[in-house]
């Protein structure tokens, strides 16, 4: 390394972001992620022991999947080397490899290779790879925020072994925040700057578990921001509000307001007004509710008040779901107002909900009876000789597919669960039993 390049590396070091400067040098330094970093997982023991085999690391941004690998590079005695894969290429890729095989011919040293948005690699730049990762020239870190059961090749999947990080806990959070305010050596403890309590957990709460975002509006809040007359940096919660780029609303995620927005919510949607359920819907991405909630609420409503008035919206609702889960924010804000208006226009029946929650009642209030000897099965030995199945009518050999026999129990005949309503589809199924019970054979 000559002079220019030290001297450039050090001024980066200086003057690099605040979640850059913060992030730890040593596994005991780490915040968050204890299901994988705890003292008696594996990927702690591994880091210790410098034992490594190919990894992936897959999580949302700003979970420390870069700081991961940045502690395993200050803490393993391979070399460490580390590319981008959203401007590498094949030349890259071919230094590296050539300068492992170099490290393990003349040293005997390993190379450890961190390739960071692994996902954007194509299949061809992943093949290229696999038998370096496979002989054991390359120990593989990839990183990556989305699904590598999809985006990565399985062939490489299957040699690596993935951790999946989770979004930051707000205590997680709010421990980095107070480090990065606090911190004088790596953080911005020499500003003397002061956060207010409801500061802190605003930002804590809006960083949504992105620990970049929450040390980007921390900085820009010290920098920005005059002293006191007192001579201190007073971070308030206009001042978060402001550096977060969020405006304070009146929703606490385990407060009555939560309740009360998610049931004005449900009953908009209920209530077939699409505008009101979309806007309930942006305050509560609007406050960082869990997107995953949202959809399990949407999934209910689409059984619950639409059922077979429209049997396509139990599909929507899920494939929903899955997507939200997928993509995550923001682009789950698009998925979610298609389901939720899609919810709010298509017609209603409470049906399904009526027709289980009565028979629920009356299994639970009344004894038991057999199942009818014809309905019970005929298939398995000595069901013959007990009568089991005699007398059953197959319902295909006759007229309408439908024949007129008894299928509840003794003294349950003539009740009635189901009740189709007259909207959507529904208003078929009514037409349906009409048409097979006016002239059914007996």
């Amino acid at each position: 390394m000559d002079l220019f390049e030290y001297m450039r590396q050090q001024n980066m070091k200086d003057e690099s972001p605040l979640a850059s400067r913060l992030r730890p040098t040593t596994l005991d330094e780490v915040v968050g992620q204890q299901h994988i970093v705890g003292k008696d997982k594996l990927l702690y023991r591994a880091i210790k022991a410098d034992k490594l085999s190919s990894i992936i690391f897959y999580g949302p941004p700003g979970t420390g999947k870069t700081t991961l690998a940045k502690v395993i590079a200050n803490t393993t005695s391979a070399e460490f080397m580390q590319i981008n894969a959203t401007s590498a290429g094949k030349k890259d890729m071919e230094e590296v490899v050539a300068a492992a095989k170099n490290n393990q011919g003349m040293y005997g040293k390993k190379t450890i290779l961190f390739i960071d948005e692994i996902h954007r690699f194509n299949k061809g730049q992943q093949d290229y790879l696999l038998p370096f990762v496979e002989d054991g020239t390359i120990i593989l870190i990839g990183a990556t925020t989305e699904n590598p059961y999809f985006e990565v090749n399985p062939a490489l999947l299957s040699r690596s072994v993935i951790f999946e990080l989770k979004k930051l806990s707000t205590e997680d959070i709010r421990t980095l925040l107070l480090r990065a305010v606090n911190d004088t050596e790596k953080g911005m403890g020499s500003y003397h700057a002061q956060m207010d309590d409801d500061a802190l957990e605003f930002l804590a709460d809006m960083a949504n578990g992105d620990a970049r975002a929450a040390l980007t509006a921390i900085e820009l809040g010290i920098l920005t921001t005059d002293r006191s007359e007192d001579g201190i940096i007073h971070i308030t919660l206009d001042v978060a509000s402001e550096c977060i780029q969020k405006r304070v609303i009146n929703y606490d995620k385990t407060g009555d307001n939560h309740y009360d927005t998610i049931s004005a919510f449900i009953k908009s949607m209920r209530g077939s007004d699409p505008d009101a359920a979309v806007y309930y819907l942006a305050r509560m991405l609007y406050a960082g509710e869990d997107v995953k909630f949202i959809a399990r609420r949407i999934m209910i409503l689409a059984s619950e008040d639409i059922g077979n008035a429209d049997p396509q919206a139990l599909q929507v609702a899920v494939a929903a779901a899955q997507a939200v889960e997928r993509l995550g924010m923001p682009e789950a804000r698009i998925v979610l107002a298609q389901a939720v208006t899609y919810m709010a226009s298509a017609p209603k029946s409470n049906s399904a909900i009526n027709a289980i929650d009565k028979a629920m009642r009356v299994v639970q209030e009344t004894k038991t009876p057999p199942v009818p000897v014809h309905l019970q099965d005929a298939h398995y030995k000595s069901a013959g000789k007990l009568g089991h199945g005699k007398g059953y009518k197959y319902a295909h050999d006759y007229k309408n597919h439908y024949v007129k026999q008894q299928y509840l129990p003794d003294g349950l005949t003539g009740e009635v669960f189901y009740e189709p309503s007259e909207n959507g589809y529904e208003q078929q199924i009514r037409a349906y039993y009409k048409k097979i019970k006016e002239n059914p054979e007996e």
